[in-house]
């Protein structure tokens, strides 16, 4: 008898936040690290400038499941009162590539990001980490917030961001979720454990020669060779981690542009997410560490297939 097609579940941005924690996803992230997968092999991102932004195509597959991000960035969408990223994430059977799930990308970014962020944490931050600094007030910088609270008692909040309201509906939500917050400036990092780069920024935030030789620094707010978050002088004097060195070699401004300068050499990374999860990497002694994230189609996989699982699980299925 031949299997049935059936329609795939359709999980929006409400479903895909609801049915994962921040620290569920990292332990999805984490768990397809520790599983073997590589992240060195993934497919390139592919990019289609368009005039209102960009069109991204992102595909992966892993362990008898496959899918595909396909997501618009619209840097003007705000304005209009629209999510500046758009678009759905494909799931799929691996052995009949037969739909499972349509996720919306938005949401499912808005957690990925975080996860990823939230496993370079759990290796490279101080485990008495208390006063976070981050820089960005849109989803990300509140996704960030709840990652960052999940693996480590920060008691302190500090947001940094160009637009005042924003800010301060940000430290209102932090405040909500236990710790003092407040709004800041670029120069609180120098009082910080963590500093969360989480901008469209496309020119340092801050002055890198701030930041203490304790804390650990996570930029993930861009994907293009050109632009970064991070400076020149706090690449220099950190201990530099990525997700994959490929994927950086690409995409990383935040690294490519101080190798371009002369300041750094190619082999300045330390180290991967990989080799953080496995125990090959550790953080290094005397000096900041730095993890930047340029956002990787197996980790999307990774949560997409978590956030269906969830769901097949509150429906009563099997997973």
């Amino acid at each position: 008898m031949k299997a049935r097609a059936t329609e795939p579940r359709h999980l929006g941005a409400a479903d895909v936040a609801r049915l994962l924690t921040p620290s569920a996803a990292a332990d999805a992230v984490e768990a397809a690290l520790l599983g073997g997968i590589d992240p060195e092999e993934g497919p390139h991102r592919t990019q289609l400038p368009l005039p209102s932004g960009q069109l991204l195509l992102m595909p992966a597959a892993a362990d008898g499941i496959a899918g595909v991000k396909i997501a618009g960035i619209a840097p003007a969408n705000p304005a209009r009162g629209l999510p500046r990223i758009t678009g759905s994430y494909l799931l799929l059977d691996g052995a009949t590539l037969m739909p499972l799930a349509l996720l919306d990308a938005a949401a499912l970014t808005a957690l990925r990001t975080p996860a990823v962020s939230a496993v370079a944490l759990r290796h490279l931050a101080a485990p008495d980490a208390r006063h976070a600094v981050i820089f960005g007030a849109g989803p990300q910088a509140y996704g960030h917030l709840e990652a960052a609270l999940a693996e480590r008692p920060l008691t302190r909040i500090t947001v940094v961001s160009r637009r005042t309201e924003s800010a301060e509906a940000l430290a209102a939500h932090a405040r909500a979720l236990g710790p003092h917050a407040r709004t800041g400036t670029p120069g609180d990092v120098t009082g910080a454990d963590l500093v969360l780069c989480c901008t469209t920024a496309r020119q340092p935030l801050f002055d890198g020669r701030l930041v203490p030789d304790h804390a650990t620094v996570v930029a993930v707010g861009s994907h293009e060779p050109d632009a970064r978050e991070t400076d020149t002088a706090l690449v220099r004097r950190s201990a530099v981690y990525v997700e994959a060195r490929t994927a950086a070699r690409r995409e990383a401004g935040d690294i490519l542009l101080p190798e371009a300068e002369g300041a750094v050499g190619p082999d300045h990374i330390r180290g991967t997410l990989a080799d953080l999860a496995t125990g090959r990497a550790r953080p290094a002694a005397g000096c900041p560490q730095l993890f930047k994230s340029v956002g990787m189609a197996w980790e999307d996989l990774a949560v997409a297939a978590a956030v269906h699982s969830a769901a097949t699980t509150e429906e009563g299925g099997e997973t």
